[in-house]
């Protein structure tokens, strides 16, 4: 694997100033002596993405893509994997002749994290709570991981959305709203992805459903009410900063055309993390 010796590649979203996706691929360029590579941030909102995107002079290789621009990016591309197909958004953009490559790492960034979670084991069922964007490729992950059973707990029905997902997979979904037993559907699986944004769950619906092992893409603030909920019953929690490592190996692979170098980059994220 080798690729271009410079070249630069920008995270576009907003607001912007808070992505950590730079630290991660700098600290990658970093560590392999790419002096010609940057990675920066720009502002850039879905109805703006186009516009950037086709404009991007050579030298751009590639583009992370963060809210609100996921769908806008995929429908920007001219061509796009199975993955990003299947979820509808995506969250990579990657430049190939005649135009970009739209992917979705995201489900990487949820294997990964899910790995670090639960080793190699695979529960035959697994709950997902909340069915908006970053659920989506949880759904594809768990399902590509063998989970037969995904239950699904939002405040609304979600299934027409969502069925599709599953499709030539052995996974069945399943739909919860928050008015049912949350401590006897926790008790139910083999693990729960928190999907929804930092203080959406309270501290009683936190107790309720802690009592699987929970990957919670929320990383900041951390640990949230679910994991420390979880871990107080003696269960592994993981956090959306193990994901966001993830999820950006695979860009970086894409961007530069070489292997991330893993370890540098999770040092330079715990750093900043402190």
């Amino acid at each position: 694997m080798a690729g271009p010796d410079s070249g630069r590649a920008l995270v576009l979203g907003s607001p912007i100033s808070h992505s950590l996706s730079p630290v991660l691929h700098n600290a990658g360029y970093e560590a392999l002596g790419l002096e010609g590579w940057s990675y920066d941030r720009l502002e850039c909102d879905a109805e703006a993405l186009p516009g950037v995107v086709e404009s991007a002079p050579e030298e751009v290789r590639g583009f992370s893509v963060t809210m609100p621009g996921k769908f806008a990016a995929l429908k920007t591309a001219t061509e796009a994997t199975e993955r990003a197909r299947r979820i509808g958004a995506a969250n990579t953009l990657v430049r190939v002749p005649g135009g970009w490559l739209a992917d979705n790492t995201d489900v990487d960034g949820v294997d990964g994290a899910l790995n670090e979670l639960l080793g190699e084991d695979t529960p035959s069922c697994a709950l997902v709570i909340g069915a908006g964007g970053t659920a989506r490729p949880a759904i594809v992950a768990l399902a590509a991981r063998g989970v037969r059973e995904i239950a699904v707990l939002n405040r609304s029905d979600r299934a027409a959305e969502l069925s599709g997902l599953i499709d030539g997979t052995d996974a069945a979904l399943e739909f919860h709203g928050f008015g049912e037993d949350l401590q006897e559907l926790a008790y139910s699986v083999g693990a729960i992805v928190s999907t929804v944004p930092k203080g959406s769950l309270d501290e009683h619906q936190s107790r309720l459903l802690g009592h699987a092992p929970v990957l919670d893409v929320v990383y900041d603030p951390w640990p949230t009410r679910l994991a420390v909920a979880a871990a107080s019953n003696g269960r592994f929690t993981v956090g959306g900063h193990v994901m966001l490592a993830y999820q950006a190996y695979t860009q970086f692979e894409l961007f530069t055309g070489r292997p991330a170098p893993r370890q540098a980059m999770w040092r330079a994220l715990k750093a900043q993390l402190g």
